[in-house]
């Protein structure tokens, strides 16, 4: 049985193609910056928002029609199984990330769920063998279920803790089972309402062994994924202890952390913090922890996430500027964490948003790429700190400088001119490599 049965394998067709099944800029083997666009993107499908997610939202029922629905959840769960390979195949994208929830119905208990998850767990394998396709990230969905009321990690209830360990523990195992090459920490209710009634150092003292026992677990397994946080500032909590890039890797230096730990970015989590894409790229790069992305974009006039597929092209160009100059996103990927609007309710609506947003990536690349190549940004950069390269600032950034010497100095040179920055220009010209 094809769940597509309207739609063959995408092919990349070219700028004038009208076929909006098609890919008009991206394609896999063009060569950018000495390799293929496939190993600058590494595009992944979210399990969540393309098989699981109904349409619903808190003012209306569920739009979307989906073919894989019965009134059995495993049996639901097996379709998605079949429905999923058959949207990764046609789409052509190398990857998949998945919550444990998203692919096997919770039972009536632990042991149950464990058991309904090794069911499926099996298809995956046996899909994944098939057909190529490889997982990139899994996770423990710590924040759906009302036992997680008060977090998972960082709960004031042991045995939730416990509780929350023990999916952990699992979703590792069947990363491992599954090849994956990374596993996700997103810590929707690692926060809290309000700080009357919340021991914020315990909770965060919890959190981090949390974190250091899965680490430990899965070196016990050989399981040897790269472990990545995915900070967000709020939402579903009030505020969650990883607001930001900057917040969450102040948390893993503090807690020893760091050497095991990247961040996985997300485009829609950054708006919600008061930052733009790049600049929470910019700063897990100065760091050394981009890890990976996540691939969508909020509505700037609206407060909540909205997920949106990726078609901003200014903001794609310079999340990917941020990508290059750190040498690739390496084991990690482009997920597409982004769900059709409710209006778009149709099968084949999945195809066309994440044709949208893979053709989206694929111009950001290169016109990211001609950036490079032509040494715009670069250049900028250089010449506006050109005065720590000789001289006095040479010796700044060697270190020989003291507040003695630097006084003497300042008193020998205390005329001093600034340059512009001509910025209005620097954006003018920014829009000549985009368009």
């Amino acid at each position: 049985m094809s769940y597509f049965p309207n739609v063959k394998k995408v092919q990349y067709e070219g700028a004038e193609s009208d076929n909006p099944f098609a890919f008009r800029h991206y394609n896999p083997e063009e060569i950018v910056l000495g390799k293929p666009m496939k190993e600058h993107l590494r595009f992944a499908v979210a399990y969540w928002h393309t098989l699981t997610q109904d349409g619903s939202d808190p003012f209306g029922q569920a739009t979307n029609q989906r073919t894989w629905l019965t009134n059995d959840p495993l049996e639901t769960a097996k379709n998605r199984v079949e429905a999923g390979f058959e949207f990764f195949t046609k789409l052509d994208v190398p990857f998949y990330c998945f919550h444990d929830i998203d692919i096997a119905p919770e039972g009536a208990s632990l042991a149950e769920t464990f058991k309904n998850q090794d069911i499926i767990v099996k298809m995956l394998k046996e899909k994944q063998d098939e057909t190529g396709v490889k997982l990139l990230w899994n996770t423990a969905n710590m924040f759906s279920n009302p036992r997680y009321v008060h977090g998972a990690a960082s709960t004031s209830n042991a045995d939730v803790y416990a509780y929350a360990a023990a999916q952990v523990k699992k979703a590792l195992e069947v990363g491992k089972e599954l090849g994956g090459e990374n596993y996700v920490f997103w810590g929707g209710r690692e926060g809290y309402e309000s700080l009357l009634n919340t021991d914020m150092g315990l909770e965060q003292d919890n959190m981090a062994r949390f974190f250091h026992m899965a680490k430990d677990y899965a070196r016990e397994i050989g399981f040897d994924a790269q472990f990545l946080i995915e900070p967000k500032p709020k939402e579903p909590s009030k505020h969650q202890y990883d607001f930001d890039a900057a917040t969450t890797m102040a948390f893993l230096q503090k807690y020893d952390l760091a050497k095991d730990f990247k961040l996985n970015l997300e485009a829609n989590h950054a708006t919600l913090a008061g930052h733009t894409f790049d600049h929470e790229l910019n700063v897990a790069r100065c760091y050394g922890a981009l890890g990976s992305i996540d691939a969508n974009q909020g509505d700037l006039l609206l407060g909540w996430d909205t997920d949106e597929f990726p078609t901003d092209l200014y903001a794609v160009t310079l999340a990917m500027h941020q990508i290059l100059e750190n040498g690739g996103i390496g084991r990690g990927g482009v997920n597409f964490d982004a769900k059709v609007r409710r209006a778009s309710f149709e099968m084949d609506d999945l195809f066309l948003a994440h044709i949208a947003g893979m053709d989206t990536f694929a111009r950001g690349l290169k016109a990211a790429a001609r950036m490079k190549e032509a040494g715009f940004l670069d250049n900028l950069v250089a010449d506006r700190y050109a005065s720590f390269k000789t001289g006095v600032g040479a010796d700044i950034v060697a270190g020989k400088m003291d507040f003695h010497s630097l006084s003497k100095y300042a008193m020998e040179h205390d005329q001093i001119k600034n340059s512009s920055t001509h910025l209005e220009f620097v954006k003018s010209r920014l829009n000549d490599f985009l368009f």
